[in-house]
């Protein structure tokens, strides 16, 4: 079955094509980060126009690359939610139109089960079970995945998610915007022994995170600080070293708890390469696998919700004639 899936639940749109005997045979991606850089963050209205603008041309050239008929299409895959509304409602209208055109069947796909599921686009895929940390702007959370469809959360964030931390402390150190890449990218300057950040949520049992009081602690830090170049590295530095510990120390807990081997890393912050470099270290201790997406299907991406679409129409599922999105969706619900 040869899928479409479409991405815009935020900044990034992205299409792919993905066929469950082949693979993937194809991928594009347009990324808005340096039309909300000027406005140091993501402006949902803009979003949604350049979502609706890119789409029918970003189609046009994944397919002509792929030397692939749009005829050829059977069915179409489109975020759903969570994420910005307007942004999912354009590319939730254009697939939803597009399947019905081609009289093809269309699903609704979460967005977070794309990210679950990214890993599996890779060889070797993992196995079911595993344990998965998902760590983006928007969402940090710790699943057990026993196969598609079949997700349980073990922990998530109680305030900020980890990206969203490091965006906001990018800012308070005049990194501009994204500024999760340009944080880390500092901190390899930074001095490790210099500041010593907390760990929040790790002196008690459990698998949820909180994220918002490093961020109060990087301020409190850069205030009582001179403002030099240097200072900024070793605070970056403090400030990852922290975000990376609490992250590895929750991954154990859930390895150790489950008494599952498997552990797969996705979303944006998996990316970091202080965080790729721990969990190795941390699994090689315990003799458990570890698996990642390829780092350009970590960020916002078209290929895994055709995957996960492809899974889910073979599955039986299709959704009505209806345009679904939702800014609020709970995995849990799927």
């Amino acid at each position: 079955m040869l899928v479409l899936g479409i991405e815009t639940s935020c900044d990034e749109t992205g299409l792919a094509l993905f066929d469950s005997r082949k693979g993937l045979l194809g991928h594009i991606l347009h990324s808005q980060a340096k039309m909300h850089a000027e406005y140091g963050g993501v402006v949902p209205e803009l979003a949604s126009r350049d979502h609706v603008r890119r789409q029918i041309p970003l189609l046009k050239r994944l397919l002509a690359d792929a030397g692939i008929e749009r005829s050829a299409i059977e069915g179409v895959a489109y975020t759903a939610g969570p994420g910005l509304l307007g942004a999912l409602l354009g590319g939730a209208a254009f697939g939803r139109s597009l399947a019905w055109g081609l009289g093809v069947p269309a699903i609704a796909v979460h967005h977070m089960e794309g990210h679950l599921l990214a890993p599996m686009l890779e060889d070797p895929a993992p196995a079911f079970p595993f344990i998965a940390l998902l760590v983006s702007g928007g969402h940090s959370m710790l699943v057990k995945v026993a196969g598609s469809g079949k997700y349980e959360i073990l922990g998530e964030s109680l305030d900020d998610a980890a990206g969203e931390a490091f965006d906001k402390t990018a800012q308070l150190l005049n990194l501009g915007y994204p500024g999760g890449p340009a944080l880390a990218k500092l901190a390899e300057q930074g001095d490790p022994e210099r500041f010593n950040f907390p760990r929040p949520m790790t002196d008690r049992p459990g698998l949820d995170f909180s994220f918002s009081g490093l961020k109060t602690f990087a301020l409190n830090t850069i205030t009582a600080n001179p403002d030099d170049q240097q200072t900024r590295a070793d605070i970056a530095r403090a400030f990852e070293e922290a975000v990376v510990d609490v992250m590895v120390i929750k991954c154990r807990r859930a390895l150790e708890q489950t008494s599952i081997s498997r552990l797969i890393v996705a979303g944006g912050v998996g990316a970091n390469r202080r965080l790729r470099a721990r969990l190795k270290s941390l699994t090689e201790a315990m003799g458990a696998e570890l698996y990642y997406p390829r780092i350009e299907f970590c960020t916002d991406n078209g290929a895994m919700i055709a995957y996960a679409g492809c899974m889910r129409l073979q599955a039986d599922s299709e959704d009505d004639l209806a345009i679904h999105a939702r800014a609020r969706w709970p995995i849990t619900d799927l």
